[in-house]
């Protein structure tokens, strides 16, 4: 027998996959594109002007900037606009890493272009006009600055968010969100108790304190896992003043059932495993791919900047072609980066192990089987799975549904349960 759902109302459900900042990444890309268009504009027409080849040069090399960044700006209006085309199965959530990934071959075209004009110079060294060129190196490297702040601006979700989701209830058990932290209340004949596994900005360790007036001995209590597979382990317990803290650290996953020894009485608590999302999954790369832009155009700045003062200094006119050199190949990591990440969400290739994982354990958690898992990126902050699972018991696709609902970014979920005879 099979059951088979594929996710959301019977009749509809949405399929705008969009970055939760998208509208606020769209106006910043097209304020930056003016800013660098206004740019080009002054260093051209004030080149002609002034008979400055250099001032001219620096202009065409803004457009190419410009150009890259209304690639980005055009993939977020798209992808805005189309968000509810049904001819978009899995939404425009995509365009973004499209754009980025073509953002990146753009790159790595102008580190070729320029390593290839650094080591021509090292052989044909040509005169340097630095009256000319290091104001203007200064006034693109205040652009740049300028652009990278107005990109970022507002922006908080750079680093490694681990999106810990907490607030569902828990059966049998109280449950408080502290943030990082997932607490149980445990009632007990001398009072109110709470466990938690606090892990904010620290290992994970359980942490026990009591809410009523009764104290805790750390000797007397002691907290032992059990885990799906059978697997066993005992903590012991110190006093920390205010609660009683785990000496050893909670290795994950954190799906297990706890149990609280304080003296002769032992409490069961069962702790379901979250989800920690890798950073990989909210980037928004189309924002990646314009802020990389931008800093490339300010390092490669910077090294002019330095090697033409060097150059200027001391008379070293080989500084000038190696910083050029230097940047050529900073850019090229950069951009290495961007397609290898871009690209593997284009060919759907797994954008979290863990989270996987996590999947497998979970829906395993009970002694059934997980016989197909497929995971998938929709765009920023946003998957998609497909599970199929063998199931000895009388289980829907609603009953796996609702063990997953703590896997926040897990936007699209299809069900398929296949029911041993």
């Amino acid at each position: 027998m099979m059951d088979h759902d594929s996710g959301g109302s019977p009749a509809f459900h949405s399929h705008v996959f969009l970055a939760e900042g998208h509208e606020a990444s769209e106006r910043k890309t097209w304020t930056v594109i003016w800013l660098c268009s206004t740019m080009m504009a002054a260093e051209i027409i004030g080149g002609l002007l002034f008979g400055s080849i250099a001032l001219v040069a620096d202009g065409l090399h803004m457009s190419t900037h410009a150009g890259a960044l209304l690639l980005a700006a055009l993939a977020y209006t798209y992808a805005r606009k189309h968000a509810h085309d049904p001819n978009f199965m899995f939404g425009t959530g995509k365009l973004g890493d499209l754009a980025g990934f073509t953002s990146a071959i753009i790159l790595a075209m102008i580190s070729l272009l320029i390593g290839y004009e650094s080591v021509s110079r090292v052989f044909s060294p040509v005169p340097i006009r630095f009256a000319e060129a290091i104001p203007i190196a200064c006034l693109g490297l205040a652009v740049n600055v300028a652009s990278a702040w107005l990109l970022s601006s507002g922006d908080h979700h750079h680093g490694h968010s681990h999106g810990h989701n907490h607030g569902h209830a828990h059966q049998g058990h109280g449950h408080e969100d502290h943030g990082h932290d997932e607490a149980h209340s445990i009632a007990t004949d001398k009072g109110l108790l709470v466990l938690e596994v606090f892990e904010d900005g620290v290992p994970p360790r359980f942490r026990l304190r009591a809410e009523t007036g009764f104290s805790l001995t750390a000797s007397a209590t002691s907290i032992e896992t059990l885990r799906p597979d059978g697997a066993r382990q005992l903590f012991a317990m110190k006093d920390e003043g205010a609660y009683l803290e785990s000496v050893d650290e909670i290795p994950e996953p954190h799906g297990f059932l706890a149990q609280v020894r304080m003296g002769q009485q032992i409490y069961p608590v069962r702790f379901e495993e979250h989800e920690h999302a890798h950073e990989s999954t909210a980037r928004d790369n189309n924002m990646r791919a314009a802020v990389v832009h931008v800093i490339a155009d300010a390092a490669v700045s910077v090294l002019v900047i330095v090697g033409l003062l060097l150059a200027l200094t001391f008379g070293w006119l080989w500084m000038d072609p190696l910083a050029g050199i230097i940047g050529a190949g900073v850019i090229a990591s950069w951009s290495y980066g961007l397609i290898r990440d871009t690209g593997a969400i284009l060919l759907d290739m797994n954008p979290d192990r863990r989270t996987t994982d996590n999947l497998r354990q979970t829906v395993e958690s009970d002694g059934d089987q997980l016989a197909d898992l497929h995971l998938w990126r929709l765009g920023p902050g946003h998957l998609g799975a497909i599970i199929s699972v063998v199931t000895a018991h009388a289980r829907d696709a609603d009953y796996y549904r609702s063990r997953l609902a703590h896997f926040k970014s897990l936007s699209h979920l299809t069900v398929e349960v296949l029911h041993k005879s």
